[in-house]
C-alpha cells in the first residue's frame, strides 16, 4: 500500500464531563476528508488513546470508518503492552475496514533502557507483523524521550512483507538518510490508481466515489488553495514499485523529511491545521524548494509552541479555531489556560480557515 501524501493524526472529542464524543469524532472526520489529505489517523500519538477503554476505542474505530471518504487512507493506532493486545485491536481494525495499523514501542519496554531491549522489541514488532490482520507502520518514538526506535531495529524490521514503513519522530534529516541507505534493498509492488495515488482493499470492494473537497476560500482564507477535485476510486489500476516507505513524524522536521526521501508526513499539528501542513508537501512535490522552505518556517515557529510545548491540549484548541471540535483533553491532562488560549490564537493568525 503506498503511503504518500499526509496523513492526518486524529484527536480524540470528549464532553466537558470527559465522556467519549462519538458525534464529534465523525464531525472531524467528515470534514477532514474533504481536505487534499491522503489519509487519516485513528488511535495515534496524540489521541490520547492510552486514556480509553476497551469499549471506548472499538467506538472510536467504527466512527471514524463510518464518517470517512472512501478515497482517504485509513490507519489505526493498535499499540499495547503485550503482543496479545496489540494483535487483538489489530483485529478490531481489520474487521472495521482499516487499510493499515500504526504500532509502536511498548511502554514495558521503556526509552530509559533501551540498549538493552534490543531482542525483546524485535521479538514484539516481529510477531506482531507475522500475526497481524493487516499491515503495519511502526511508530519510531520520539526525539525527547530517547525513545527513538535505533536503525538496526529499524532496518531489520524493514524486510518484512507485512512492514510498510516508519514514522519517525526524530526531525533529523540525517536519520531519515541514513535509513533509507539501510533500506534501499527493500522493493514491493503496490496498487496504484492511474494518476499514482493509493489503492487499497477496502477502497476496491466500496463503491462510491468521495466528495468534493473544501473550497479553497474555506482553507485559506481567500487565496489560492492547492486542492483540486476529489475524484472516485478508478476501476483500472496500475503497479508501482515502492521501497520501505518514511513518513516525516515531526511538523518542524517535515521538510526536512522530505529532503532526505520521505514520501509523506504524519505531524500531530496537522489534526489543527491541515492546509498548512499540506502546502509544505504540495510546493516540494512541484519542485518549488524556496516556496516549501517559506511554507515550512511559517509553520514551524507555531507548531513548536502549539505542539511541542502545549501539547495534545494545543492541538485540541487549535482543532477549535479552525472549525474542527478539539474540546478539553481527557483528565489527568489539563485544558489550556486563558493566557495560553491567547497566545495560540495569536500564532495561529495567519492559519485560520
Amino acid at each position: 500500500m503506498l503511503l504518500d501524501g499526509l496523513h492526518l493524526p486524529l484527536t480524540t472529542p470528549f464532553y466537558s464531563d470527559g465522556r467519549l464524543n462519538v458525534t464529534k469524532l465523525e464531525h472531524n472526520v467528515a470534514r477532514y476528508s474533504k481536505t487534499p489529505a491522503a489519509g487519516l489517523v485513528a488511535l495515534g500519538d496524540t489521541a490520547e488513546a492510552t486514556l480509553l477503554s476497551e469499549e471506548e476505542t472499538r467506538r472510536v474505530l467504527r466512527g471514524v470508518v463510518g464518517a470517512a471518504e472512501k478515497d482517504k487512507v485509513l490507519i489505526a493506532g493498535v499499540s499495547r503492552d503485550s503482543v496479545a493486545g496489540t494483535l487483538d485491536f489489530a483485529e478490531w481494525a481489520a474487521e472495521f475496514g482499516y487499510d493499515a495499523v500504526l504500532v509502536k514501542r511498548p511502554s514495558i519496554l521503556g526509552a530509559n533502557a533501551c540498549s538493552g531491549w534490543t531482542k525483546e522489541l524485535l521479538t514484539y514488532f516481529q510477531t506482531v507483523a507475522d500475526r497481524s490482520a493487516l499491515p503495519i507502520v511502526l511508530w519510531g518514538g520520539a526525539l525527547e524521550d530517547g525513545g527513538l526506535l535505533s536503525a538496526e531495529i529499524v532496518v531489520q524490521l524493514a524486510g518484512h512483507p507485512m512492514v510498510l514503513g516508519l514514522v519517525d519522530g526524530s526531525a533529523g534529516r540525517a536519520r531519515i538518510e541514513g535509513l533509507k541507505t539501510g533500506t534501499a534493498g527493500v522493493k514491493r509492488d503496490v496498487t496504484v490508481t492511474s494518476v499514482f495515488a493509493a489503492v487499497t482493499r477496502r477502497m476496491q470492494t466500496q463503491s462510491g466515489g468521495a466528495g468534493g473537497l473544501i473550497s479553497a476560500a474555506t482553507l485559506t482564507d481567500g487565496g489560492a488553495g492547492l486542492g483540486g477535485a476529489s475524484t472516485k476510486i478508478a476501476a483500472k489500476t496500475r503497479t508501482k514499485v515502492a521501497g520501505f516507505q518514511i513518513l516525516a513524524g515531526r511538523t518542524e522536521g517535515l521538510l526536512e523529511g522530505l529532503q532526505a526521501g520521505a514520501v509523506g508526513a504524519m505531524p500531530g499539528f496537522a489534526a489543527a491545521a491541515p492546509q498548512a501542513c499540506y502546502e509544505v508537501l504540495a510546493a516540494w512535490k512541484d519542485g518549488d524548494e524556496g516556496l516549501a522552505q517559506e511554507k515550512q518556517e511559517r509553520l514551524r515557529g507555531v507548531a513548536d509552541k502549539v505542539e511541542g510545548v502545549m501539547g495534545v491540549a494545543g492541538i485540541k484548541f487549535g482543532c477549535d479555531l479552525n472549525g474542527y471540535f478539539g474540546g478539553r483533553p481527557r483528565l489527568p491532562l489539563l485544558p489550556l489556560s486563558g493566557e495560553q488560549r491567547a497566545e495560540v490564537e495569536e500564532l495561529m493568525q495567519g492559519m485560520r480557515h
